[in-house]
């Protein structure tokens, strides 16, 4: 096997690692995801009244809601479009309408500044007097996020292009902001004009959101449920950084990075830059590298995705995962009720929460399975304690 050194790129480059296991950031490769992104372009070629100018991405976590989220913004941008957009939270309306669209008006809009005369200037030769005259505004307009977005989009209309509402992590929380931004959007849907909204979010977020009253608009969206994406797809966002970089990927390697993501592309860059990192100086990542790979993605997984996740849970519904993280497969329903001590309808109710939680999804009749990836793998590995420290 054949060693390199780390700086044996072009021009004496240091050769990084291609892959970036950080959520919401842009990867090397979009894997997947093809058909929503060219849907979302086409849209905004179509003009006003097509049905592809209001998106939902929805998914469980690590399936790339915000990376493509964050491509669809790029696509936007690349046609000439201003984007507006934010992450859900209490008083994202306000950031909106206070910051975000004022500061694009500011930029683009060339009746933004004006100037005005406060006396009256005389010439030095005596001639050319000028008066001011000033006038005062009867009634204060403040102004709102669907007349912020409706003057940038007229702005933007005469470039040729329009505004695209990006808003991520959407959820109930903030459902009296998003019901504005909504409306906002859909009165510019209605007066033709170049506006286009995406969002993403969690299903179960997404569907708690839209059965909230006055949020028929939303509902009428274009939604594109985020599944795992095919092995092929898998392989070749893998092999085109790593290759592109001048290195190789044995064929061992990959079968085993293949069956550790599982489709989900989160883990395409996490298993990835473990593949890397597993022993940078060689030109081939054979079949022990990974092995080695996966191990140390499985455990950063445990700090970044699954330490949080199971924070949020209560100590009964992480009960409820440690009986299942017994099978190595889907869960009967009954089987985990007996392990826990308690009636199937106790346990129904544990496994409801956590399917809302997007944690576990259903399998066949009465049995549940992991919807997270290596959460099995950590909750083995990271078994509960008691009070007094021993393992429970």
């Amino acid at each position: 096997m054949g060693n390199l050194s780390a700086q044996e790129g072009q021009g004496g480059e240091e050769r990084r690692n291609p892959f970036t296991p950080t959520f919401g950031v842009t990867p090397p490769e979009l894997v997947g995801r093809s058909e929503e992104l060219e849907s979302f372009r086409d849209a905004l070629a179509e003009g006003p009244g097509s049905p592809g100018r209001a998106m939902l991405f929805t998914g469980a976590r690590g399936m790339g809601k915000t990376v493509l989220l964050n491509a669809a913004e790029d696509a936007a941008q690349q046609a000439g479009w201003l984007v507006a957009s934010v992450t859900s939270r209490r008083g994202m309306r306000d950031e909106l309408v206070q910051t975000i669209l004022p500061a694009l008006l500011l930029q683009h809009d060339p009746q933004a500044h004006g100037s005005t005369t406060t006396g009256v200037n005389v010439s030095a030769a005596g001639f050319g007097i000028g008066a001011t005259k000033e006038t005062t505004a009867r009634y204060e307009v403040t102004p709102s996020f669907r007349s912020l977005l409706e003057r940038l989009a007229e702005v933007q209309m005469e470039r040729g292009s329009g505004v695209l509402v990006s808003v991520d992590e959407a959820h109930r929380a903030v459902v009296d902001d998003l019901r504005e931004i909504a409306q906002g959007v859909q009165h510019a849907f209605r007066t033709n004009l170049d506006v286009a909204f995406v969002a993403a979010g969690l299903p179960s977020a997404v569907d708690a959101l839209l059965n909230v009253d006055a949020m028929t608009f939303l509902r009428r969206a274009e939604r594109f449920a985020l599944g795992a994406v095919r092995d092929s797809e898998v392989a070749r966002a893998l092999r085109g950084p790593i290759e592109a970089a001048g290195r190789t990927l044995s064929t061992a390697a990959l079968d085993a990075a293949l069956v550790a993501i599982q489709g989900y592309p989160f883990f395409v860059q996490l298993v990835g830059y473990e593949l890397w990192a597993a022993q940078p100086s060689s030109r081939e990542i054979d079949g022990d590298q990974a092995e080695r790979a996966v191990r140390r993605a499985a455990r950063r997984a445990g700090r970044v995705l699954h330490e949080p996740l199971l924070a949020d849970l209560s100590g009964r519904d992480r009960d409820f995962l440690q009986a299942m993280a017994q099978d190595d497969g889907a869960s009967r329903l009954s089987e985990i009720a007996s392990r826990l001590g308690v009636t199937l309808n106790h346990a129904s109710q544990y496994r409801a929460r956590l399917i809302a939680a997007d944690v576990i999804e259903p399998h066949q009749h009465g049995q549940v399975r992991f919807a997270v990836p290596f959460l099995r793998d950590h909750l083995r590995q990271h078994p509960p304690t008691s009070p007094d420290g021993e393992v429970s």
